[in-house]
């Protein structure tokens, strides 16, 4: 999507064969206005972009790890839920509890998670992070920070502002949102 938004402005009649749920002509069936379909197309094409740029910062301590996809998922899950249960962790991947504690006796067995009997619950084993686990997501996180904060210097004071408020308004509707799917859990 290269358009700009004046050219979204310019093309927000146009008609087009089948299309992805965020071209503008697909957001403008469901109702939503053409040039606002086409902003919000265009807004998550520069956050792939963006994304894209990131992910080759972030991606280097991925690669020097060993972790399979599931593997840091679990990592990743317990770096931001803290420690969980084997079922939390069956549930948040969306597999059996015995593919789980598969999953778990890897990354136990690399040295980043350990288990340790839940203090309310004798019979569940929880899983927690250990120094090595806290370290290489904190390694994950800050390789795609400092990318961030990198690009975010080589822009003006007034574009930084206007940034902050966009962001403070972005993370108002995550709450929302976040609200929203905890009333429909």
């Amino acid at each position: 999507m290269n358009d700009s938004p004046a050219e979204c402005r310019a093309t927000a009649g146009a008609a087009a064969a089948p299309r992805p749920q965020n071209d503008p002509a697909t957001l403008r069936e469901a109702g939503e206005d053409p040039e606002r379909g086409c902003l919000i197309a265009h807004l998550a094409e520069l956050q792939r972009s963006v994304g894209r740029f990131f992910a080759r910062d972030r991606s280097m301590p991925l690669l020097a790890s060993t972790l399979t996809m599931q593997q840091l998922k679990v990592v990743m899950f317990l770096s931001f839920a803290g420690p969980a249960s084997g079922q939390e962790l069956a549930r948040h991947l969306g597999v059996g509890l015995a593919t789980v504690t598969g999953i778990v006796d890897r990354v136990v067995a690399q040295g980043l998670a350990g288990r340790h009997e839940d203090p309310h619950d004798r019979r569940v084993r929880r899983v927690e992070l250990t120094e090595a686990g806290r370290r290489l997501t904190s390694e994950i996180i800050e390789a795609g920070t400092g990318g961030y904060i990198r690009l975010l210097r080589r822009l003006d004071t007034e574009t930084l502002r206007t940034m902050e408020t966009v962001m403070r308004k972005i993370e108002d509707v995550m709450r929302e949102i976040h609200a929203e799917d905890a009333e429909d859990a």
